[in-house]
């Protein structure tokens, strides 16, 4: 029964932290240059960040690949328009990653 309560209580923390992280990954990306090209469901110049979890949905190692191509800039992945790199931290580039791959 012990278990079976804190098990419970972990899992109500766990939620509703969920909603103050993603909170403060929206303001992250409002503050930085992303929303230049990018919105959360529509293409601009970049495509839409939901279309980019959906793409990367599931696959092994999605969280570093988009923080590197944050940080460090791409091209190629969406066509001919190049992503250049972002004045952002290996941090901040991951919780901008994580972020991203939630959106549905």
């Amino acid at each position: 029964m012990k278990n079976t309560l804190f098990s419970l209580f972990a899992l109500t923390a766990a939620l509703s932290v969920q909603p103050a992280m993603a909170q403060d990954a929206l303001e992250l990306f409002k503050s930085k240059p992303c929303a230049a090209c990018h919105s959360i469901d529509t293409k601009i110049v970049g495509p839409a960040l939901k279309d980019v979890a959906a793409k990367n949905a599931g696959v092994p190692g999605a969280v570093d690949t988009l923080a590197s191509h944050i940080k460090n800039g791409t091209q190629g992945n969406w066509g001919p328009m190049p992503m250049p790199a972002n004045p952002v931290t290996e941090e901040e580039a991951k919780t901008l990653a994580t972020w991203v791959l939630t959106l549905k």
